[in-house]
C-alpha cells in the first residue's frame, strides 16, 4: 500500500480536501446520468463505488476524527449501501500508513532519539495503519513489541473535523445541531480521549489487569518508559483479525468458544468494571486456533455511571417490557426517550417505538442461548432502525432521544452483535448482573 509522505494538518487544508472530493463527487454524478442516458443497467451501482472510493480515499488521507467518523459507519452496516461500509471498513485496520521519514520526525519530537536508537530492531513499513495511528514492529531485549505510533495533527484537528462531518451526520439523521449536541459532544469528549496516549496507557493497564483472571483472554503489557504522548509501546500479539481467521475455517465449536470469550469479556466489565473497551471493531481483537482471544487499543473506554446503569438495564428484565405500559413510561421518561414536553400522541408514539426497540435490541440478554448468525435477527435489528428512519411521524416530532450514555454502550453492543454475527455463534447470554425483580433494584 502506498504511503503517505504528508497529511494536511491546517483547518483551511482539511476543508479544502473535503471540498475537492466534492468536485469529485459531482464528476461521478456526471458520468452517472451520461451511463444511464445510453441504458447502462450498472450505471447506479458504478456511481456508489466511484463515491465510496473517493470518499474513502479523501477521509484516509486526512485521517484523524473524519477517518474515524467512516470507521464508525462501517460497523453499522444497515446506515449506508453495502459499497462504503466495505470500503470504509479499511480504517479499522489497513488506512494508508505514513512513511518511515515521518515516524522519526514523531519520535524525535517525543523522545529526541529516532526509533533505531531505542528498540534493536524497529519495522520501517507499518503493519497496521487505522484513523488515529499506525503500528509497527519492533524488538528490544528479546522481546517482540508493538509500538502505536500517532499522526502528526490529529489530536488538534478532532473539534474541526467534527464541524466538517456535522453537517452530513445532521443531513443523514434529519436533525438539527441542537438535537443532537449532547450526542456530538460525547462524540467529541471520546476521540479526544483516543488522541491521549498517556490516558490511553494508563486505561490499557488497569483494564488488563482487571480482567487478566478471565479464561482464554490476553492482554498486552505495556512498556510507560517507551510510551509518550503521541507513541504507545505494548507487547506484540500473536493472533490474526476476524476475516483473516474465518478463511483458515475454523470449526463452528472454536468459533462458539471465541464469541462466548468476546461475550464473558463485555459482561465483566459492563457489569463489575462499569467500564467497557467502547472500540469493538474486528481491527481491536486478534483470534487463535485454540479460541483465546487478544484484545488491543483501550483508548476508548466508556465509563458507565451508576444511575444510567440502574435505570438502563432495568430493560433486560422481561417482565417490565411485557408488563405495566407505567412502569416502562416512567423508566424512558428518566432515560429521556420520552419528555415532559412531549403531547400526548408524542409520548404514545415515541412510547411504542422504543418498547418495539428495546424488546429487540435486549432480546439477547432475555434469553439463556442466543445465536448470532444468519440474517433474521442482524437484519431485523437494522430493518427496523431503517423503517425508523423512513417514519414521517418522527420526523416531524424531531429531536434526537435517550441518554447521551447510550451512544457508545448501544455501540458497542452493536459492534459487539456484528462480530457474533461473523462467527455464527451460539452464545450463553447469561448475565453477571443480579437484579432483583420484586425489590426492581440490583443487588
Amino acid at each position: 500500500m502506498k504511503e503517505q509522505d504528508k497529511i494536511p494538518v491546517s483547518k483551511v487544508k482539511r476543508a479544502a480536501k473535503l471540498v475537492s472530493t466534492g468536485a469529485k463527487i459531482g464528476g461521478n454524478y456526471v458520468k452517472y446520468y451520461a451511463k444511464r442516458a445510453v441504458g447502462n443497467e450498472h450505471a447506479k451501482q458504478d456511481l456508489i463505488e466511484d463515491n465510496a472510493e473517493d470518499i474513502y480515499k479523501s477521509l484516509s488521507e486526512l485521517k484523524g476524527g473524519a477517518l474515524k467518523m467512516a470507521q464508525i459507519i462501517s460497523m453499522d452496516k444497515g446506515m449506508m449501501p453495502a459499497a462504503f461500509t466495505e470500503k470504509f471498513a479499511q480504517a479499522q485496520y489497513s488506512a494508508p500508513p505514513l512513511s518511515y521519514p515521518l515516524v522519526v520526525k514523531t519520535f524525535r519530537q517525543n523522545f529526541g532519539k529516532s526509533p533505531s536508537e531505542m528498540f534493536d530492531s524497529f519495522s520501517k513499513h507499518a503493519t497496521n495503519a487505522a484513523s488515529i495511528g499506525q503500528v509497527h514492529k519492533a524488538s528490544l531485549n528479546g522481546k517482540t513489541l508493538a509500538v502505536k505510533i500517532q499522526y502528526p495533527g490529529v489530536a488538534d484537528s478532532v473539534k474541526s473535523d467534527l464541524k466538517l462531518v456535522k453537517p452530513i451526520a445532521m443531513r443523514m439523521m434529519g436533525v438539527k445541531e441542537k438535537e443532537i449536541k449532547q450526542y456530538l459532544d460525547e462524540v467529541e469528549s471520546k476521540l479526544l480521549e483516543e488522541t491521549d496516549y498517556e490516558l490511553e496507557l494508563k486505561q490499557s493497564m488497569e483494564v488488563g489487569s482487571a480482567c487478566k483472571d478471565l479464561v482464554g483472554v490476553y492482554f498486552p503489557n505495556y512498556y510507560p518508559e517507551l510510551s509518550g504522548d503521541r507513541i504507545l509501546t505494548m507487547d506484540w500479539l500473536e493472533g490474526m483479525h476476524i476475516k483473516e481467521f474465518l478463511k483458515t475455517n475454523p470449526t463452528q465449536e472454536i468459533k462458539n468458544q471465541i464469541g462466548q470469550r468476546l461475550w464473558d469479556l463485555y459482561d465483566f466489565q459492563l457489569n463489575k468494571l462499569k467500564a467497557i473497551h467502547a472500540d469493538p471493531h474486528p481491527g481491536n481483537f486478534l483470534f487463535k486456533a485454540d479460541g483465546s482471544v487478544g484484545v488491543i487499543d483501550f483508548g476508548c473506554v466508556k465509563r458507565i455511571p451508576e444511575e444510567f446503569y440502574s435505570k438502563y438495564f432495568q430493560l433486560m428484565d422481561d417482565r417490565l417490557l411485557h408488563g405495566s405500559d407505567d412502569e416502562l413510561m416512567s423508566l424512558f421518561i428518566d432515560l429521556d426517550f420520552i419528555t415532559t414536553e412531549d403531547s400526548d400522541e408524542e409520548r404514545h408514539m415515541f412510547f411504542d417505538v422504543f418498547k418495539n426497540l428495546m424488546q429487540l435490541l435486549t432480546m439477547p440478554f432475555r434469553a439463556d442461548e442466543f445465536y448470532f448468525g444468519g440474517d433474521k435477527y442482524y437484519n431485523s435489528v437494522h430493518e427496523y432502525g431503517l423503517e425508523l428512519s423512513k417514519r414521517k411521524d418522527l420526523k416531524k416530532a424531531g429531536s434526537a432521544r435517550g441518554s447521551k450514555h447510550l451512544v457508545y454502550v448501544n455501540r458497542t453492543y452493536l459492534g459487539l452483535y456484528s462480530m457474533l454475527n461473523e462467527l455464527n455463534a451460539t452464545i450463553k447470554t447469561t448475565v453477571s448482573f443480579n437484579f432483583d425483580k420484586e425489590k426492581r433494584k440490583f443487588t
